[in-house]
C-alpha cells in the first residue's frame, strides 16, 4: 500500500471518545480444549452490537492448542480469524479449504449453515491470535455460506507520519480500504503497532460501537491508561468523531481496534448458532442434526 495515499487522507479526530469500561476478560477453553481468553462475552453483546465475540489466544506451549477446533457447527454471523503467528487449517462443509498463517486473516461468513474445523499444523513453537464473531442481519441470516483466506501481503496497510503501522482488516481508515466491507454493519477492524510515545487518530461514525484491545504495551486514551491485555469499550457520545490512542512513552505498543454499526435486532444465541427469535434457534438445531449443513469437513 502507497504510504502517500494513506498520508494524504488522514482520518481527522477534533473529540475523540473516552473510555467507558475496562474489561480484562474471562479465561476459559474451547474446541477440544484450547486454552483463551474471551474478551468480549455473551453479556456484552447488546452493548458492542453488531459484535457478537472476542476470543484471545496466546501460547508456546503445544499443549494449550494442539487438540484445536474439530468439526463443529454455525449459524447466522460472521467469524474473523485473525492469526498472528502461527498455522491452522480451515476446511469446511461448503468445500473450502485453507491455511491461516503468520499474519493472516480467515473470514468467513456461516450464513444459513456450516459445519468447519480449525486445526493447528504445528507442534512446538508460539500460537497467537483472535477470533471475532461479528452479527448477521435478520435479513442475510439464511443466505448462503461464503470464506475467504488473506495471507498477510493480501491485507491492505500503511504507515503514518508518526511511524504508526496499520492493517486495515475491514473497513477504512486514513483513505485506505481494508480487505473486507459490509454495507450494513461497517465494521472496521484495524491491528495498529504504534512506536513508544506516538499517537494514532481513527474517524468512528458517532451511531457506532467501538472498542480496543491492547495485546502489547499499554496505551492512553484520553487520559484513561489502558493496559496489556485489556479491553476497552469506548463511550458513544454525540459530540465525539473519532478516538485518539497514544502509547506509552517508554515501550511500544499494539492495539487492535474494532468499531461497527449496531443492528438492533433481537439477539437470541444457542452455543454456535446466533439467530432473532428461539423458533429460529430450535430450526437450526433441527437442520443441523438432519444434516442440511452438509456432510462435515
Amino acid at each position: 500500500m502507497n504510504d502517500n495515499i494513506a498520508n494524504s487522507v488522514k482520518d481527522k479526530v477534533t473529540q475523540s471518545r473516552q473510555v467507558q469500561e475496562l474489561y480484562a476478560g474471562v479465561d476459559t477453553q474451547d474446541g477440544a480444549g484450547v486454552k483463551l481468553t474471551r474478551v468480549l462475552t455473551q453479556q456484552l453483546q447488546r452493548r458492542l452490537d453488531p459484535y457478537l465475540m472476542l476470543d484471545n489466544f496466546k501460547s508456546d506451549n503445544p499443549d494449550d492448542y494442539i487438540a484445536g477446533f474439530p468439526n463443529h457447527p454455525h449459524r447466522g454471523f460472521e467469524t474473523i480469524t485473525y492469526m498472528i503467528t502461527g498455522r491452522m487449517r480451515h476446511r469446511d462443509s461448503a468445500g473450502n479449504e485453507g491455511l491461516l498463517q503468520n499474519g493472516g486473516v480467515q473470514w468467513m461468513t456461516a450464513a444459513s449453515g456450516v459445519i468447519h474445523s480449525e486445526l493447528p499444523e504445528q507442534e512446538d513453537g508460539a500460537m497467537e491470535g483472535f477470533q471475532l464473531w461479528l452479527n448477521l442481519p435478520a435479513k442475510d441470516k439464511m443466505n448462503d455460506p461464503w470464506y475467504k483466506d488473506f495471507q498477510n501481503d493480501d491485507l491492505p496497510k500503511y504507515t503514518t507520519e508518526d511511524g504508526a503501522q496499520v492493517t486495515v482488516i475491514a473497513g477504512t481508515s486514513h483513505g485506505v480500504e481494508g480487505a473486507v466491507t459490509r454495507e450494513v454493519t461497517e465494521p472496521t477492524y484495524l491491528d495498529i503497532h504504534l512506536p513508544a510515545g506516538t499517537s494514532f487518530s481513527q474517524a468512528i461514525p458517532a451511531n457506532h460501537n467501538a472498542f480496543a484491545f491492547v495485546y502489547r504495551g499499554k496505551v492512553d486514551i484520553e487520559g484513561r491508561e489502558v493496559p496489556t491485555k485489556t479491553m476497552a469499550i469506548l463511550a458513544n457520545n454525540a459530540d465525539t468523531d473519532g478516538v485518539t490512542i497514544t502509547a506509552d512513552s517508554e515501550e511500544d505498543t499494539k492495539v487492535i481496534l474494532i468499531t461497527g454499526r449496531p443492528l438492533r435486532e433481537p439477539i437470541v444465541q444457542y452455543g454456535p448458532f446466533v439467530m432473532n427469535s428461539q423458533q429460529e434457534i430450535m430450526q437450526a438445531v433441527t437442520d443441523f442434526q438432519s444434516g442440511k449443513f452438509g456432510e462435515g469437513a
